[in-house]
């Protein structure tokens, strides 16, 4: 017998939700409210179903309206699928939604001005609703929802959801967050010179998205970074320091830098790093670094150049003082994160990168080098004070108590671990910010914000098409943004949870202050069973969590003095722009805690050590 629906049908599901085409989804728990704190974003969704038939004109489109108390506060985007070639390795654990290959919510592509959805026949469909709280007297924001026909102008569907408005503002994230940004990617998907005026207009949107994100440092190209490129190719160039060879002498030319840095303080950023001194994977050769010469210009260092080469050291000797001067006056060296090679391991690797790190270290003295990387041996040589560690690589560090310890996960923490893969569902996403908190992890790491390359970079993909890198890894590692039209980067459902997950730490953070790390344990693990591999797949926990600590940092922000409420602890450290350099009031070192004094009050390093 063949079952019809004659109706439409409509479902109200949180941010938590993944709405596939042949699943009913899961409704929202309207019982734990929406909060937001000023400038903060909260988000839901609108899943419909098409009514039974055979013809699309007897349905058409549908016009998503909001409701003018919340429509200049809202951003409404369709949930597009998107193809997943490659979703989980075999064998998987649990913690999946699914694993064959097919299309997957993801994209969020904001409405055209008219609003206009195109419903699919026989499919669920979802419309998500971003909410971004304005600055303010505290208020409740009635977020109305209407769907109506474009052929009828009916109203199929209306809810009201009420969205709690906070006139306080968390503190800043206080961990360093990078998600690297790929300038190569841009220039040849939107076929746009590189270092042209559309080029950097589109590096800021991106840059400005990642800060939407939670990301407050960004990798720094001062030569094209040595990252995912096979052996003997080469990335699309996007060097910012001119090197010029006249008569056997190096001149440099940082104006290019200049502009990078001036962008990247527009845009928030608190931390630059530096690009990898030496390639991926050992440090055995040095980055594809160009040269002008009078003959033109030159790849005079690359796949050709061992990372010892005498040559290279010379350019490093004239090349790393007049960074870092410039890098002091306009940036702030404190601030400013190096990399020796990514992703080093095992003995053979051990010898190459110490052997790198000697033709730097008297170059780099006082400052503060970090590296991914997840062989204990490498820390326990000391060749690596400063490590980011793979999640599901951990248990050592911590039996170490190692100081200042980063987290990062890429393709290879599929099994057990918290990640972001399309596939996986949004809790595994969301969960990264209490681990963080609760391991006092001092940064965390993703390779891939918008890597737009097949594997080892051998040619540009297209990420409408292909979420994978050509097949190399599970679909959704390579990428968090898409690149949408006109240069604006367009977000994703694992977007937006991330940056839930990172607004979940900083609303740890202001109850830490409030009222003490253990008052924040109490909410987030009240069982002590939270771990890097034990956590709840629950999407209402983690919006409970969330509900109780806007709550208790509410009632302990009215409850104390105003001299330690919420409002005066947020913190009001930032670029200044007279001086050009972060403000002491709240300032952050690169380790994520305020830096300037410690706990003896004694003035810190220009370039400081990191420490929990």
């Amino acid at each position: 017998m063949t079952r019809t629906r004659d109706e439409w049908t409509f479902v109200v599901c949180d941010s938590l939700e993944k709405v596939f085409a042949d699943q009913d989804p899961r409704p929202m728990n309207l019982d734990i409210p929406l909060s937001a704190f000023a400038g903060e974003t909260v988000s839901f969704q609108v899943a419909f179903r098409p009514p039974a038939t055979q013809s699309y004109e007897a349905v058409g489109a549908v016009r998503i309206e909001v409701g003018a108390a919340a429509a200049e506060f809202t951003v409404v985007s369709s949930v597009d699928l998107v193809p997943c070639t490659l979703v989980a390795f075999q064998p998987r654990d649990d913690g999946w939604l699914r694993d064959t290959a097919g299309l997957y919510p993801d994209l969020l592509r904001p409405l055209d001005e008219d609003g206009t959805v195109v419903p699919y026949l026989g499919q669920w469909r979802a419309v998500w609703f971003a909410v971004t709280a304005d600055t303010g007297a505290d208020s409740e924001l009635p977020v109305e929802v209407t769907v109506r026909s474009v052929r009828t102008g009916e109203e199929l569907f209306t809810t009201t959801l009420p969205v709690r408005l906070l006139r306080q503002q968390l503190p800043e994230l206080d961990i360093v967050n990078t998600q690297w940004v790929h300038g190569d990617g841009l220039s040849t998907y939107y076929d746009v010179e590189v270092f042209s005026d559309e080029f950097w207009a589109i590096t800021e949107r991106f840059v400005g998205k990642a800060a939407e994100m939670g990301v407050n440092s960004v990798l720094t190209p001062v030569w094209t970074p040595p990252l995912d490129t096979a052996v003997g190719g080469t990335r699309l160039p996007v060097q910012l320091v001119d090197i010029t060879d006249e008569d056997g002498a190096y001149h440099f030319g940082f104006e290019k830098l200049e502009r990078w840095i001036d962008l990247c303080r527009r845009q928030g950023m608190r931390h630059l790093e530096i690009a990898h001194l030496f390639t991926q994977w050992g440090a055995e050769h040095a980055p594809a670094i160009y040269v002008q010469t009078g003959s033109g210009l030159e790849r005079r260092f690359g796949w050709h150049t061992d990372a010892t080469d005498s040559e290279y050291r010379r350019l490093l000797e004239a090349l790393l003082p007049a960074l870092r001067e410039v890098l002091d006056a306009r940036w702030g060296l404190d601030h400013v994160i190096w990399h020796i090679s990514d992703e080093p391991h095992g003995e053979t690797m051990l010898r190459s990168y110490q052997a790198a790190r000697q033709v730097v270290e008297d170059l780099l003295a006082r400052c503060t080098i970090v590296d991914a990387l997840s062989d204990f041996d490498f820390y326990t040589s000391g060749v690596v004070e400063h490590p980011v560690v793979a999640t599901d690589a951990l248990d050592p560090f911590f039996a170490a108590n190692v100081d200042g310890l980063w987290m990062y996960y890429c393709v290879g923490q599929h099994t057990g671990v918290s990640n972001r893969f399309i596939g996986q569902p949004p809790t595994r996403n969301r969960v990264l910010g209490a681990q963080l908190f609760r391991f006092h992890a001092a940064g965390f790491l993703h390779w891939g914000f918008n890597f737009y390359n097949t594997r080892l970079s051998a040619r540009p993909i297209n990420p409408f098409q292909d979420t994978t890198a050509g097949g190399a890894f599970l679909a959704g590692d390579p990428f968090i943004v898409y690149p949408g039209d006109d240069g604006e980067p367009w977000e994703s459902i694992r977007f937006r949870v991330f940056a839930e997950a990172m607004t979940d730490h900083r609303a740890m953070q202001a109850l830490r202050d409030l009222a003490g790390e253990e008052a924040v344990l109490r909410i987030i693990d009240p069982d002590g069973h939270l771990t890097m591999t034990r956590y709840s797949a629950n999407p209402d926990h983690y919006r409970r969590v969330r509900a109780d600590l806007t709550d208790e940092i509410v009632r302990l922000s009215l409850t104390q003095p105003t001299s330690s409420s919420l409002s005066t602890m947020v913190l009001q450290g930032g670029l200044d722009a007279t001086n050009q350099h972060v403000g002491e009031k709240g300032r952050f070192s690169v380790n994520g805690t305020r830096s300037g004094t410690g706990a003896s009050g004694q003035s810190g390093p220009r370039c400081p050590r990191l420490s929990a």
